[in-house]
């Protein structure tokens, strides 16, 4: 009965088509039956402005956008191309010129979502890669001085890997997964270029003070900027810097900021309101190597964690290893986890260079008594990715009463002391109650990259477990492995690249040839400081270089600046090329972090050769220490040098005006009008101007920071 009723309405509508108005029907009913079939096309297919734009855009991407949003290959010829001027591959990354357009392919996860999303990501990456084609198209000038090439000085990028881009899908995310997305979106920006002048000539800047979770200690990268109900800890796993760049002052303590005590009676005592914490002054009750003494804190001499004090903790050491000579063969230490300073304290009279590493779950900023007092220390996870330093540099690493599990994460932590330790150099751990398991653990590890045990003994007197383990010094003993755990690195991997880049999961082959680094050991100390190996290329201008600053040190820096030296202890070279700045004031009665560009050619291994210490950094962002905890900043062509790179070169000042101490100074040496422009900033920021002098359109601003916030 149903299917008479359906079909009575049809046979009408047939009957009606014979007659002679139903031409009319007929055509009537086509158009309807295809604009049924236009508007299904249209509802199950990809739209028609997405296919017009993916038409549109074949010239300028790659390889064709598929209707799922994946990239598929194109038959469109690719030509490659060398690593040009400026320009970074990140790991896994190929540039390639495809139909004339010039792009980064990046070997990893790809975008499975809609096509509206996939088209989308494609516009904004190719839009990114276009816009840094038309910037990068600029030429950078070559700055000279007096006549002088720093032909050093190359804008290579290649010390900088993306190995760990992820993406954050959905609205409900976690603390680590808006961690990483600022990175993410760090990274991406640092390869941009910016067009405009390097400080605007119509700027007219007013400042605020930060209003941030850290307060007066804030650490821009690594410390939480805001408070939040979600975010319990106290600071990044790893470092992210916030998305804009700072463009607030740090306020100076509640209870009032001291001109710091000097060196060397700074090693005795400080001031304790120039390192507030809220946890400090509890936890100082419950020890013995520093002691609150009414507006101070007084450190004992020879005091430590350690029972029996440091000095029998090293002279044990070295009765164990007797090559171990401290201030001689063994001049470069990296402390891991900074205590009471005691260790390098007691080594810098033995001239021993050791550089704390300050690490970022510090709850008590220890890393900043240590600077207060003097001693070099810098801040920095210790996680999941590579520290800040070049392969092969340091002759010795320590870890005192060390509560790292190295043994976690497939031992990927030993895996980078590896990597930074040079061949033949020792590791250093010592702790208290080691379970039986905990060493079985160690020993496998240590044995898995061919690691020598020299000494494991309990000492009576600290009760302390001392454990010494030796990097080989050739690839023999990697070949005698009856498992190839960790695996040998690729040929192509860069053991030096250090900046955002993960730890791999693998062994760097020892040099071997003569030219090659790391082949021998250097020589003793003082003379490592001016013998330049065969490996180093130039050598007759490093000798130069080392002679121009010395001069330059002794003529105008130590006499015709008005620096008082006695009051200065912690200085930085922002812009170091070969530490011959840091050399010529090897005599005088401070310590000097060499900081190599990520962007600049990588000259950091020269100055760990030489006996010196540096890392690597990008002055986009924000370095690793707490504010005011340096005396002098030597900036050598360092803002010329960022002319399209970061986004306000203004926010490298207010960085600046951070790490610098109120009565600190800061030299910089730069082009004419880039000094102009500092000046009329560092005059808005209630610096007092010194010196200022310009020749040849070169010329010199030295500068000193008041008490003043806004």
């Amino acid at each position: 009965m149903g299917f008479k009723k359906i079909g009575l309405p049809i046979a009408r509508f047939g009957r009606q088509a014979k007659r002679s108005y139903g031409f009319c029907l007929k055509f009537a009913s086509v158009a309807i039956l295809g604009l049924c079939f236009v508007f299904v096309w249209y509802m199950f297919s990809p739209s028609a402005s997405a296919v017009t734009y993916q038409r549109s855009t074949f010239g300028e991407i790659a390889e064709p956008v598929s209707d799922s949003g994946q990239v598929r290959k194109s038959k469109s010829s690719v030509v490659p191309v060398k690593n040009e001027h400026g320009l970074s591959l990140g790991k896994g990354e190929e540039k390639k010129v495809v139909n004339g357009s010039l792009l980064h392919r990046v070997d990893g996860p790809k975008d499975h979502k809609k096509e509206e999303k996939g088209v989308k990501i494609v516009k904004d990456r190719d839009k990114e890669e276009k816009d840094g084609n038309e910037k990068g198209s600029e030429d950078s000038e070559s700055d000279t001085e007096n006549g002088k090439e720093n032909e050093a000085e190359g804008e290579s990028e290649e010390g900088k890997e993306d190995g760990e881009e992820k993406t954050v899908d959905g609205e409900e995310v976690d603390v680590e997964q808006v961690d990483e997305s600022d990175e993410l979106n760090a990274k991406r920006e640092k390869k941009r270029k910016f067009k405009g002048p390097l400080f605007d000539p119509k700027a007219e800047y007013s400042w605020k003070l930060c209003n941030t979770r850290s307060k007066h200690n804030y650490i821009p990268c690594i410390d939480f900027e805001v408070v939040s109900k979600r975010i319990k800890s106290y600071r990044h796993h790893e470092r992210s810097c916030p998305k804009n760049p700072l463009m607030c002052l740090v306020p100076l303590p509640h209870d009032g900021y001291q001109t710091p005590v000097s060196w060397p009676e700074s090693k005795e005592k400080i001031w304790l309101t120039n390192v507030a914490h809220p946890k400090l002054t509890q936890y100082v009750k419950t020890q013995s190597w520093v002691v609150e003494s009414g507006e101070y804190l007084t450190f004992p001499q020879n005091q430590s964690e350690l029972t029996g004090g440091i000095a029998h903790y090293l002279e044990s050491i070295e009765e164990a290893i007797p090559d171990i000579e401290w201030g001689k063969n063994i001049r470069t230490i990296l402390d891991i986890g900074c205590k009471d300073s005691s260790f390098g304290a007691y080594l810098f009279d033995k001239n021993v260079f050791t550089l704390a590493l300050g690490l970022k779950d510090d709850l008590v900023d220890l890393a900043q008594v240590s600077l207060e007092r003097g001693f070099p220390t810098i801040v920095s996870p210790f996680g999941t990715r590579r520290l800040p330093f070049p392969s092969g540099t340091f002759d010795t690493i320590h870890c005192g009463e060390c509560q790292i599990h190295w043994q976690s994460n497939g031992g990927n932590l030993l895996i980078e002391i590896n990597r930074i330790l040079r061949p033949a150099g020792y590791l250093i751990l010592s702790s208290k109650h080691d379970s039986i398991e905990d060493d079985e653990a160690m020993s496998k590890l240590t044995a898995s990259i061919g690691w020598n045990v020299l000494a494991h003994k309990t000492d009576d007197v600290s009760d302390i477990g001392v454990r010494i383990y030796q990097k080989p010094e050739s690839n023999g003993i990697y070949a005698l492995r009856r498992k190839k755990v960790p695996p040998m690195c690729k040929e192509n991997e860069n053991p030096d690249a250090a900046w955002y880049v993960p730890i791999h999961s693998c062994l760097h082959p020892i040099p071997s040839a003569i030219e090659e680094r790391g082949t021998e050991w250097p020589e003793e100390w003082p003379k490592r400081l001016h013998t330049f190996p065969d490996w180093m290329n130039n050598r007759d201008k490093l000798v130069s270089d080392a002679e121009h600053w010395k001069a330059t040190v002794e003529k105008s820096y130590l006499t015709g600046m008005g620096i008082d030296w006695s009051t200065i202890r912690n200085v930085m070279d922002m812009h170091a090329i070969y530490g011959s700045f840091a050399a010529a004031l090897i005599e005088q009665k401070v310590w000097v972090m060499n900081v190599i560009p990520v962007y600049a050619a990588d000259t950091l291994p020269i100055i760990f050769e030489r006996g010196l210490v540096g890392v690597y950094h990008d002055w986009c962002e924000s370095f690793g220490t707490y504010p005011r905890t340096y005396d002098l900043l030597h900036a050598d062509h360092l803002f010329s040098r960022l002319k399209n790179r970061c986004r306000k070169a203004v926010t490298v000042v207010v960085e600046m005006d951070r790490i610098l101490r109120p009565g600190g100074w800061a030299i910089i040496r730069e082009k004419g009008p880039i000094l102009k422009s500092l000046e009329e900033v560092f005059k808005s920021l209630q610096w007092e101007i010194r010196l200022t002098f310009v020749q040849n359109k070169e010329g010199i601003l030295c500068v000193q920071k008041t008490m003043w916030r806004p």
